[in-house]
């Protein structure tokens, strides 16, 4: 479908502001913003504005009952310095599977599509230049209706915010595994990228970072035992020449670099098992030296080398080096800037000008 998105610019951008060498995570933002409206049953009124706060009513149910979801991707540039998109319509795809989990209106793909490039044409400026960096693309959804009841809402927004980024961890990073606090249950919202789930994860992680950990490693909710994922990833752990990762169970959040990885490593000739594994079973290859590397894949990390895991009162020694978890982010990198030939045809170029 043919979408008419309403544009208004900024009549000077604040790109110039901004230090590339020296980017603050997820406190800056780029010009503008794409915003849709849901009422009376359809999505109306998209367009592009200059970043601004939103009004919004004090009884707005996503504050009160949590009707909210979000996704994360980025835009880098290739070699002729075109604005790229790392497959868009998988986020598309699971915005709407988390929307319907959440009792939440679907978003057209086309347009949820067609919004970000034309976002990112405008914004391409804010993409930095360095490799491993990008303009982290944040779309959401929330309730917007003003009531006091718990039913679905009626009326929700659907926004496009875009902020400059560069790779979270540069070092292996240390996990803690969580015994007490649980992520998700079979049943409830874990595989949808709901606020909530990550509301809930704060403490934990803090805990964990009190231990001297970088992030929460989460357990299943019966027996914690199951690992399940990190805190803002999905993992892989390779033992012997084998690459295993948990199995979507209902609990674990389907990734999109955790998708594409697989299909990395199996291009690359490994074995890639996806099923339930046990941190007993990890405690174990690491003792017999099976246990070769791990890392965590997300969207804004990339990829994460995990060095060690605290489990109870041990300490797992994963690695410290990091052979595959290293080509996978240089080939992930390298497809994202043209670098490197995209064979799986995961990226969309996105114009440079708006027709």
């Amino acid at each position: 479908m043919n979408y008419t998105i309403d544009i208004k610019t900024v009549k000077e951008s604040k790109v110039h502001a901004l230090d590339f060498n020296n980017i603050p995570l997820g406190r800056s933002f780029s010009d503008h913003m794409f915003i849709c409206d849901y009422q009376n049953g359809q999505w109306v009124n998209p367009r592009i504005e200059p970043l601004d706060t939103i009004p919004t009513h004090p009884a707005a149910m996503a504050l009160h009952y949590g009707q909210a979801i979000f996704e994360g991707l980025k835009a880098t540039k290739d070699t002729d310095d075109t604005p790229m998109l790392f497959r868009p319509a998988k986020n598309a795809e699971r915005l709407n599977f988390s929307a319907r989990r959440m009792g939440m209106p679907e978003f057209p793909e086309d347009l949820f599509v067609e919004g970000l490039k034309q976002l990112v044409t405008i914004d391409q400026n804010w993409i930095p230049p360095q490799d491993g960096s990008a303009l982290y693309l944040r779309p959401f959804m929330y309730a917007d209706e003003p009531f006091i009841g718990m039913r679905a809402a009626t009326s929700f927004k659907f926004v496009i915010i875009a902020s400059p980024s560069v790779p979270i961890f540069s070092k292996p990073i240390k996990l803690y595994a969580e015994n007490k606090y649980i992520r998700a249950a079979h049943g409830g919202t874990g595989e949808a990228k709901a606020a909530g789930n990550y509301a809930a994860a704060i403490r934990p992680t803090e805990i964990a970072k009190s231990k001297g950990y970088d992030q929460v490693l989460w357990l299943d909710a019966h027996e914690f035992s199951y690992i399940q994922e990190v805190g803002t990833m999905n993992i892989f752990f390779q033992i012997n020449d084998e690459f295993i990762t948990p199995r979507l169970d209902g609990s674990i959040l389907n990734g999109i670099t955790r998708l594409s990885v697989m299909d990395l490593l199996r291009d690359m000739g490994y074995q890639v098992t996806e099923r339930s594994i046990r941190i007993e079973e990890i405690l174990e290859a690491s003792k017999n030296n099976t246990l070769k590397e791990a890392f965590g894949t997300g969207t804004a990390v990339a990829i994460a080398m995990i060095q060690a895991i605290g489990y109870k009162d041990t300490v797992i020694h994963v690695s410290d080096e990091y052979p595959i978890g290293q080509k996978i982010l240089d080939t992930l990198n390298g497809i994202r800037s043209g670098k490197i030939e995209d064979k799986f045809n995961w990226m969309l170029r996105v114009k440079k000008e708006l027709v």
